[in-house]
């Protein structure tokens, strides 16, 4: 980026305002072998939270219809954006050309041992594999990830370590939340990855961010 938000100028506005999840927080120095996650959901929650893109407010985006809990922590990384790049990677790993990003954040699920009340918090997080998961002609990357430090889950270092049962949960539920009686899911999980490779997703997407965001300094902080 023309002007990185990790300078002393973007630490300033954060004293000050509320930092906007998406473009205000850092992804963390470590990035991508550990990532700064932006917690929108928690296992507990009956609706489905999600960031307002413009204010960077947690909003209510709907109520879920039908018993469908969040086997993970669920939110996004900071400074990330599934566009070219994202999308491009996925046609080449499917063979299905015209895949686009979805022009959001990447999505990560954070596995943890501890209860978590509320979303709206920032995790640590170590990417152990992730889904590609494509939704109708769009590149929705799920990242897999675990709690830096997590004493159960900590020590795991890539998906195929996690038990089945548990990847199979997480699978279960982004294919089927959005699910209606009598509507069919666009939405699909062609493979699962490791870590290495979720690794390369999420520098995609941090690049794809950098382009796509390129003057957003400068719109901020007019510099």
């Amino acid at each position: 980026m023309a002007d990185k938000l990790s300078d002393p100028i973007g630490r300033l506005m954060g004293l000050r305002y509320k930092s906007h999840p998406w473009h205000g927080v850092h992804i963390g120095g470590e990035a991508p072998s550990t990532v700064v996650s932006f917690i929108e959901m928690v296992s507990t929650d009956t609706v489905k939270y999600e960031i307002d893109k413009e204010s960077g407010y947690l909003k209510l985006d709907r109520p879920q219809k039908y018993s469908s809990l969040l086997p993970a922590l669920y939110g996004f990384v900071p400074q990330t954006f599934c566009g070219r790049r994202v999308g491009d990677y996925c046609s080449e790993k499917t063979g299905r050309k015209g895949i686009i990003g979805d022009g959001d954040p990447i999505d990560i699920c954070v596995l943890t041992e501890k209860t978590i009340a509320h979303g709206d918090i920032l995790i640590d997080a170590i990417p152990i594999g992730g889904f590609r998961m494509i939704d109708g002609k769009e590149a929705d990357d799920k990242i897999i990830a675990v709690m830096r430090n997590d004493v159960v889950y900590g020590k795991y270092k890539d998906v195929l370590d996690l038990p089945d049962i548990m990847v199979k949960r997480l699978k279960h539920y982004f294919l089927t939340y959005k699910d209606l009686p009598g509507t069919t899911t666009v939405a699909e999980i062609p493979d699962t990855y490791g870590a290495d490779e979720a690794r390369t997703v999420i520098q995609m997407a941090m690049d794809d961010y950098s382009e796509r965001f390129d003057n957003l300094g400068t719109l901020l902080y007019g510099k």
